[in-house]
């Protein structure tokens, strides 16, 4: 591959959810607002469900651990951002976050103007977009014919799922496709794989703007298996489940700790000790910056 694009002005858009994103997201957190995260809007557990139960909305779980991971300057702000409440009343378990995030979305501000105010009153430079402005449920369809709805329900599955979709069909947010075609480099996970990368793969326009991008699109594979169904999963069934929802498009790469010799030889395989030191199922900042900044290079 030739350079075509320095690593300093490359536009990244990194997709998925929760912790897995937010790592990735703040990996990058010096390339600035050249960095886009997409983010997963259909968490229904914990303080995220409880509102979501109550006064519907997009889920807003995933969108405020991803800036969580991005303030890279403590104070009042981000502390009172970060409060979780305890007790035995019916706050117990709410994040303020949540309840802040909920609270704009409740004014008729765009779900999007309300990350951006919370951005702003944080400093994170990172642009973080919901996968879509309104609310949906993550879907499966198990062998035996059954539907089950909510993230929380697959993921106390004994079987793989059959196919996953959303339910309702929603548009992507406008401003995460303009991002996508846009995009020096597409990053998939690492994550929760049913739950936080394919619920946004399953939103129809944002699969096709993936389908038909020039950037490359890699997938940042887990260091550790995962709880769930996903654990029973293979590597190259993910990625599978992957290019069918973006249409048939082809993932060119992997970023792994270890090399996969069960995978076709087509994908480009980066390989490298992506642990962090303290928790080896957690990839260190530094070297996923490293090992992002090699495929821009390569490019």
């Amino acid at each position: 591959m030739s350079s075509l694009v320095s690593p300093s002005s490359a536009k990244i858009v990194a997709i998925g959810g929760g912790h897995g994103l937010g790592r990735i997201l703040s990996s990058l957190s010096s390339f600035g607002s050249h960095v886009t995260g997409i983010v997963a809007t259909t968490d229904n557990g914990g303080s995220t469900g409880r509102i979501r139960a109550s006064m519907g909305g997009i889920a807003w779980g995933d969108t405020r651990n991803c800036i969580n991971q991005l303030i890279t300057e403590p104070s009042i702000g981000s502390m009172l951002f970060e409060y979780r409440f305890r007790g035995n009343g019916d706050l117990n378990g709410h994040n303020l976050g949540n309840l802040i995030l909920t609270a704009l979305d409740n004014l008729c501000i765009r779900p999007l103007e309300a990350i951006n105010l919370i951005r702003e009153i944080l400093h994170v430079e990172t642009q973080i977009l919901p996968m879509s402005e309104h609310p949906t449920d993550l879907a499966a369809w198990l062998p035996d014919g059954q539907i089950i709805s909510g993230e929380t329900s697959i993921d106390e599955l004994q079987q793989i799922p059959k196919r996953l979709f959303i339910e309702p069909s929603v548009p992507a947010t406008k401003e995460a496709l303009i991002a996508i075609k846009e995009a020096d480099l597409v990053l998939l996970g690492p994550g929760s794989f049913l739950t936080s990368i394919m619920p946004p793969l399953l939103l129809n326009d944002l699969a096709h703007e993936l389908k038909v991008c020039n950037a490359p699109v890699y997938f940042i594979a887990n260091l550790d298996k995962e709880k769930g169904p996903a654990g029973s999963m293979s590597l190259e069934t993910m990625l599978h489940w992957c290019e069918r929802a973006m249409g048939g498009r082809k993932i060119d790469g992997v970023l792994s700790d270890k090399h996969r010799p069960e995978l076709n030889e087509a994908y480009d395989q980066v390989v490298g000790e992506f642990a962090s030191r303290n928790h080896e199922w957690r990839h260190d900042r530094q070297k996923l910056k490293n090992a992002v900044e090699s495929l821009l290079i390569r490019r």
